[in-house]
């Protein structure tokens, strides 16, 4: 192995302090602000170029989504990516976490030629953390979830540190596999003005759902290969906290009994 062919997957997702809900159809309406790179897959995107800058190799940035993500995939390329490749069609639309999945993965199979698989932790809109393990159960390649940091790299194996229920781990990946990244991991790049000029121009190959025909079946694309879907959306209303005054000379008394009574009358 010679260098390392790297593949970050990258999702444009709406600004989320701005977007609004569309609570009849239980979807988010992308249309009521402006779109931007998932903040952890810069994260990734970051890892991934610095991984290329220590050993060598490429770095290919791959989305599903309309048209206009092509300008997420262009500000990848100004950040350091080599390739772009955009999934977009009708038949990717409605997807869920396993068929975004899907979908990414058997782009990944038409890719071919790759060593590691670098996602971010999750995205702002979905918020699942699903679609890095998925992809890499479908693959049947080996993955490690929540890292924040990369000990050792080398073209045959990566070694992480990961967090997980209060617990730090270090772990060793063996190539080919995919790693999910949190935030903590590093400070994303910002690019230049040079380097957005000539992002301008940054080819971005484009397949639709005839183009992976080849390395997976279609049926498990989009809405119609989705299993699950969002019934309904419902924002809870904000409670105001409750306070009590306990006074006088059975204060005490009184504020014991009522904690006693808030945790079940123990």
């Amino acid at each position: 192995m010679e260098n390392l062919n790297i593949i970050v997957p990258m999702k444009e997702v709406p600004d989320i302090e701005k977007v609004h809900f569309d609570r009849e159809k239980g979807r988010i309406d992308r249309s009521s602000a402006t779109a931007e790179p998932n903040p952890f897959d810069l994260n990734a995107l970051e890892e991934a170029v610095k991984l290329k800058e220590e050993i060598g190799g490429t770095v290919t940035v791959i989305s599903m989504g309309p048209p206009q993500a092509e300008d997420t995939l262009k500000d990848a390329v100004a950040r350091g990516a080599d390739h772009a490749i955009l999934l977009t069609d009708k038949g990717f639309a409605g997807a869920d976490t396993w068929a975004t999945s899907y979908a990414l993965a058997t782009a990944i199979k038409k890719i071919d030629n790759y060593d590691l698989i670098v996602c971010g932790e999750k995205t702002v809109d979905g918020d699942t953390g699903q679609v890095g393990p998925e992809t890499a159960g479908i693959l049947n390649i080996p993955h490690i979830a929540y890292v924040n940091g990369v000990i050792k790299r080398n073209k045959k194996r990566i070694i992480v540190q990961t967090e997980l229920w209060g617990r730090t781990y270090k772990k060793e990946l063996k190539l080919p596999g995919l790693i999910t990244v949190t935030k903590d991991v590093n400070e994303p790049r910002l690019p230049s003005l040079n380097d957005k000029l000539k992002a301008r121009n940054a080819e971005v190959v484009k397949w639709g759902a005839n183009d992976l025909a080849e390395f997976g079946d279609k049926k498990h694309f989009g809405g119609r290969g989705s299993p699950t879907a969002v019934v309904k959306i419902e924002v809870p209303k904000e409670k105001g906290r409750k306070s009590k005054i306990f006074e006088g000379p059975d204060a005490v008394k009184n504020l014991v009994k009522q904690l006693r009574s808030d945790v079940g009358g123990i």
